[in-house]
């Protein structure tokens, strides 16, 4: 280097500290984010399924696998998370999912991650589900910080026509490319195919070495419906369970179509300069064909089978490969993770509540995580027996509510179907084991649960009688949080959103006075034109009749 500044003229030194100075996208990683649905615990090679993922293996291996990782129990606050790097009571999210009815989004006064990117000199793309609310065009990805969406806006729908049903009467499409329905992309491709097939595409017309790139790849996989092409069935004929054959099939085609990803960033060029994450958005469900094992409960609830995720980072350039993270990490913590990777800027204003956790996994150094608040849901069934009582006067346990300090967690009010479930089985199938078919009866004054979740991970031992102090240390934190919550967003149907109004698609459809407004005036202003130019063509026209008559 040394040498060739000693022969460059000063024109030349300039341009080439200009260069290196200001040329940022040199530096700055690729991301390929892979965000997959309804993904159990159990349902990955690595963690002793019987279905067979060579490639995330591969990945994982090559990569650090996340070994305590949690995410939300849903899919919209597992987004809503993943897109602000904030818990979902700071955003008004804390209840259920934004359904497809409700005039209801991610608040728009919310700076999301793919904002914070492109800021930073990123090209930023968005492929497959967004399950983040679009009731008026501000909500849609493309308004969120993407510079183009090729996707889905609901939670679930057919994976070849695209349609999805809310409710007798209540049908539409629901294929957008951008802010428009994609009609002309609907060929009847089964939807892990067509989303990756998008996704190569976007790589192969970028370009690696002019500008960063950040992908969001949000598969529709392998959440409900089980729909899946035959001859992925044809390997799991052993699986006696046709819903869990099916669910099989699914992951198996999901994880070729991360293989045909990993070499299209080979072909094109990123790969060198690429992190790719890869996680579930909430645990399975074992009625759709998922499994958890050996983790207590399912998708849904806050149990660990509900929250503790599928999840791995894969790039050349971790410094440690081939590891296993064991430091607490959250789906939160991606912002601020991926935004400092990406030399971005975090503001203050932001009110993050994830951390840059970088260190903690590409160097096996210590979290700065010590605790995770799975969430407060204010509006949820209150527990029957649940009281100020229970909770010695410092938390009503009647709230569902859980907490996660150090090896420590915390749950209150109804957590969720609370069972064990084995995969292949069922819980109207006759269970061995004392713990596989164990249930909690409400009825029986139960309403606050601890545990230890490091010596014991599938939550088989309540410890709340024998640690009283420690229930009372988690309780106040539990209420010093909720002292920061915002009111819950939850809005109830509105009939305007059928698509029966809207060409029978899923869209947009709430217009707030200031766009009626300008609604207005745009169609005023077209009709005084269209008026004009039929005026002077009647005058025209008179002027023509003078003339002949003269």
């Amino acid at each position: 280097m040394r040498v060739l500044l000693h022969h460059l003229g000063p024109e030349a030194f300039v341009i080439l500290m200009w260069f290196l100075i200001f040329d940022k996208s040199s530096s700055q990683p690729h991301i390929v984010f892979i965000l997959v649905d309804d993904q159990g615990f159990r349902d990955v090679g690595y963690h002793g399924s019987e279905i067979k993922t060579p490639t995330l293996d591969r990945l994982a291996a090559e990569g650090v696998k996340l070994e305590n990782y949690y995410v939300q129990p849903l899919c919209s606050p597992s987004r809503s998370q993943l897109m602000t790097g904030r818990y979902q009571i700071h955003t008004g999210l804390q209840h259920s999912i934004i359904r497809a009815t409700q005039p209801n989004c991610l608040p728009l006064d919310n700076v999301t991650l793919p904002q914070k990117l492109k800021q930073a000199g990123y090209s930023t793309h968005m492929v497959g589900k967004w399950h983040l609310g679009f009731y008026k065009r501000g909500c849609l990805p493309t308004k969120r910080g993407f510079d183009t969406f090729f996707g889905s806006l609901l939670g679930s729908g057919d994976y070849y026509s695209h349609y999805k049903c809310e409710g007798p009467g209540m049908c539409g499409y629901d294929l957008y490319e951008g802010e428009e329905a994609a009609w002309e992309q609907d060929r009847g491709v089964y939807s892990t195919m067509m989303l990756t097939r998008k996704a190569i595409s976007i790589l192969a017309n970028h370009k690696p070495r002019k500008q960063p790139l950040f992908l969001y790849l949000a598969y529709q996989a392998v959440h409900s419906p089980l729909q899946v092409p035959a001859r992925y069935l044809e390997r799991y004929k052993g699986i006696p369970n046709l819903h869990r054959r099916k669910y099989a099939a699914m992951v198996s085609c999901l994880d070729e179509a991360i293989h045909n990803l990993t070499l299209a960033l080979k072909r094109y060029g990123y790969y060198d300069n690429t992190v790719i994450v890869y996680s579930s958005d909430n645990g399975g469900q074992p009625l759709a064909g998922g499994s958890n094992w050996p983790l207590r409960g399912s998708k849904a609830t806050y149990w660990e089978g509900g929250i503790r995720a599928v999840g791995f980072v894969h790039s050349p350039l971790l410094v440690n490969k081939g590891t296993k993270c064991r430091s607490l990490v959250h789906i939160t913590d991606w912002f601020p993770t991926l935004v400092t990777l990406g030399e971005g800027t975090l503001d203050e204003d932001l009110n993050l509540d994830g951390y840059d956790v970088w260190e903690a996994i590409s160097e096996g150094r210590p979290s700065p995580r010590q605790d995770i608040l799975h969430n407060i849901d204010p509006i949820y069934i209150r527990a029957k027996n649940g009281s100020w009582k229970a909770g010695y006067g410092l938390w009503n346990t009647a709230i569902r509510a859980a907490l996660r300090v150090g090896h420590w967690k915390l749950l209150t009010g109804v957590p969720g179907y609370s069972d064990w479930v084995p995969p292949q089985t069922f819980s109207n199938q006759r269970l061995t084991n004392r713990w596989h078919n164990e249930r909690v009866h409400w009825d029986r004054g139960k309403s606050i649960w601890l545990f230890n979740i490091t010596a014991d991970p599938y939550e088989r031992v309540d410890l709340s009688q024998r640690y009283p102090h420690i229930v009372k240390k988690m309780l106040i934190r539990l209420a010093q949080y909720n002292r920061t919550a915002v009111p819950v967003r939850y809005p109830a149907k509105d009939l305007r959103s059928n698509p029966q109004y809207n060409g029978g698609v899923w869209g947009p459809w709430y217009k707030d006075t200031r766009e009626e407004q300008e609604e207005d005036e745009r169609y005023n202003n077209l009709f005084t034109n269209h008026l004009g130019k039929r005026r002077w063509k009647k005058k025209s026209n008179n002027r023509k009749l003078k003339r002949k008559v003269e």
